[in-house]
Order: structure tokens, then C-alpha cells, then sequence
């Protein structure tokens, strides 16, 4: 009930604004920092370093990064009379809510050090989960890069010099010459109103589907359902969803607390909202796996190990499993679309530069058939 009461003062403090300093635009606190933060404060805890002078330390570690500004604020207001874990809970937007919350857990119960060790393994897993996702994305991301930087050099620098060789033609060019030299025309005149165009575009989508709440669940949702794609985002998912559930309820977070902060980190609107689901349903007295089951965003193997969890009063052990699992899984989903798009991309950027290629010398080989 304390770490409760202590969480709830929390967060009416970071309403109130009590977050008196302010991060430069281009200073960022990345999840690395955030990780060896928790690994190294954990180490100096269980050391017997108290929390003020542990603070300085890693504050002098970092240096000039804008982490130092943080924990500056940070030790200043555990120095005035606050716990570590409303200090923290100051800068939400940085540490999260669940590492807030774990820290107050482990603040109540006396096992800080522990708590935070426990956090920092999860946030290593959690970053080489997104590693792993992002590794995935790189290579087909390249190859359309490359696709469309030879598209438009062909068709801004290669075509224009072919449209002036084939304006002496006294004949009539074939229609994929005619619609290839029309596209180029149509770059080289209003190249920097399409370049604006597509920015505009991106800006205007990124706000409407991202930042807007039925555009966010919308996009969320077209993502998962993608093929070969959604395959790794929703086993990357649920294995976020599982090992954070874990962690919070080994941590000693109630569940039904435990369940809202694992919605709000889920970082998918669709996944949120079968976890919130979930929390209602306990709230009601019933179990988290049959609204989990209804969502249709979790497997069957998922639910149904989660009901087993709840029945053998083992839900965090199985909810470890699971994400130790779900982490071999999107190891092989990402292997197997490395291994689907590479082709597809390949076959894709031939097509397009052979298509050009061969409209262009369409007309050549017309007026070599005519000679002959």
C-alpha cells in the first residue's frame, strides 16, 4: 500500500510541473543510458553507497551528456528530502513509468539494488529485442534506397540525353519510351514541388496516423496484419508484453497496476488495448487470459500458457518463459524476412531499372529493324 500511495504522489507531482529543469532540443537520453544508469547504480547499492553520493558519481561519470543534467536534478531533489523514486518519477518521459514504479517497489521493500539489477536485465533484453527488429528493417530499407536513387538518376541525368537523340527520329516512339521521357520531364520541371510534395505528405500521414489515437490503433493495426513484416512486430510484441509483465509482478508491482504500465509501454495501440482489456477483466474478478484470447493479437500458445500460470499461481515464471520463447521466435521471424524481402527487393529493382533500360532502347532497335 505504501509503494502505492508513494507512486500516486509521484505522478500528482509531475502534474504539478515540479520539473524545474529542462533538456536543450538536441539533447537526448537514450535507453542505453538509461540501462547501464540502473546496472551501475544497482552495483554501488548492493556495495552499501548511499543513494546521494551513487548519484553524483554516475553524474560524474556521464559528463557532458544530457544524462549528467538528469541525475544533477535528480540527487538535488533526494538532497531536498525525496525518495529516489519521486525524483525519477519527475522525469517520466526518461525513465518510463515502469522503471518508476520498480523503483518504488524496491525503495518500500528494502531491496533497491536488487530491483534495479532485475530492471536493468530487462531493459538489456529489451534493447537487443529492438536491435534485433531493427537489424531486420535495415536491409530492405537499403535496397529500396538504392532502387529509387537509380530510378531517379536514370530518369534526371540517363533519359534526358536519349529525349534529345530521339527528337531527330522522323517517327513515332513507342508508348513505354513516350511514358518514360514524360515522367523525366515531368522531375526536371517540378522536381523541388514533388520533393516538397512528398515531405508535406510524410508530415501530414506521420501526424494523422501517429499522433492522432484512431490513426496510431489504425497504423498499429495495418502493421501487424503485414505480411512477413507483422510476423516479427507482433512476436517482438508479445514478447515485450510478457517479459515486462513478468518483471513488474516478480518486482512485487499489483497486477492490476502491473497491467497498466505494461499497456502503456507496449508501444503498439493494438497490443494496449488487449492488455487494458485484460486489467478490466481482473478487475471484475475474472482471469487475464480469455480477453487476451478474444483480442485475437495473442497466439493461442501464449493464452493458454498464461491461463496455466494463473492456475498454478505461477504467472511470472511462465510469463519468463514465454518471453524467452517469443525472443527465439523473432530471432527466426527476422531471419526468415531477411531471407523473403531480399528476393522480392532484388526482383523489384530490376524491374524498374530494366523496364526504364528497355523502353530506351526500344526506338533503337525499331530503326536497326527498319534498316536491315
Amino acid at each position: 500500500m505504501r509503494a502505492i500511495q508513494t507512486r500516486r504522489r509521484s505522478r500528482r507531482e509531475t502534474q504539478r510541473g515540479t520539473q524545474k529543469v529542462s533538456l536543450g532540443p538536441f539533447q537526448f537520453v537514450g535507453l542505453k543510458d538509461v540501462a547501464l544508469f540502473s546496472r551501475q547504480m544497482a552495483v554501488m547499492i548492493d556495495a552499501g553507497v548511499p543513494v546521494v553520493q551513487a548519484l553524483e558519481i554516475l553524474e560524474r561519470q556521464f559528463g557532458k551528456k544530457a544524462m549528467a543534467k538528469v541525475l544533477r536534478h535528480i540527487r538535488s531533489t533526494v538532497e531536498a528530502g525525496s525518495s529516489l523514486s519521486d525524483a525519477m518519477g519527475r522525469w517520466k518521459r526518461i525513465f518510463g513509468e515502469f522503471l518508476v514504479s520498480m523503483v518504488a517497489v524496491g525503495e518500500t521493500g528494502g531491496v533497491l539494488g536488487f530491483t534495479l539489477n532485475r530492471v536493468a536485465e530487462y531493459l538489456e533484453k529489451l534493447m537487443a529485442l529492438r536491435g534485433k527488429v531493427r537489424s531486420a528493417m535495415i536491409y530492405p530499407a537499403v535496397i529500396f534506397t538504392v532502387a529509387i536513387g537509380a530510378t531517379i538518376f536514370l530518369l534526371v541525368a540517363v533519359i534526358p540525353t536519349f529525349a534529345q537523340m530521339f527528337a531527330t527520329f522522323d517517327a513515332e516512339l513507342p508508348l513505354p519510351t513516350r511514358i518514360v521521357i514524360g515522367i523525366s520531364n515531368f522531375i526536371q520541371t517540378n522536381g523541388l514541388w514533388l520533393t516538397l510534395g512528398i515531405i508535406a505528405f510524410a508530415i501530414l500521414g506521420y501526424y494523422v496516423f501517429r499522433k492522432n489515437e484512431r490513426g496510431r490503433y489504425f497504423s498499429d493495426n495495418v502493421f501487424l496484419h503485414t505480411p512477413v513484416i507483422g510476423n516479427v512486430l507482433r512476436k517482438s510484441a508479445i514478447s515485450r508484453f510478457a517479459r515486462t509483465l513478468g518483471v513488474l509482478i516478480k518486482g512485487g508491482v499489483p497486477i492490476i497496476e502491473a497491467l497498466e504500465i505494461t499497456a502503456r509501454t507496449s508501444g503498439n495501440r493494438v497490443v494496449e488495448r488487449a492488455v487494458l482489456e485484460a486489467r478490466k477483466s481482473i478487475s471484475e474478478g475474472k482471469n487475464i487470459s480469455e480477453p487476451l484470447e478474444k483480442s485475437r493479437v495473442f497466439p493461442p500458445l501464449v493464452t493458454q500458457l498464461i491461463a496455466v500460470g494463473e492456475t498454478t499461481g505461477d504467472l511470472p515464471g511462465m510469463l519468463d518463459k514465454l518471453a524467452d520463447f517469443y525472443d527465439m521466435e523473432v530471432d527466426n521471424a527476422v531471419n526468415t524476412m531477411t531471407s523473403v524481402l531480399e528476393p522480392i527487393m532484388l526482383i523489384l529493382m530490376g524491374v524498374i531499372v530494366g523496364g526504364i533500360l528497355i523502353s530506351l532502347y526500344l526506338p533503337i532497335f525499331s530503326i536497326s529493324s527498319v534498316i536491315k
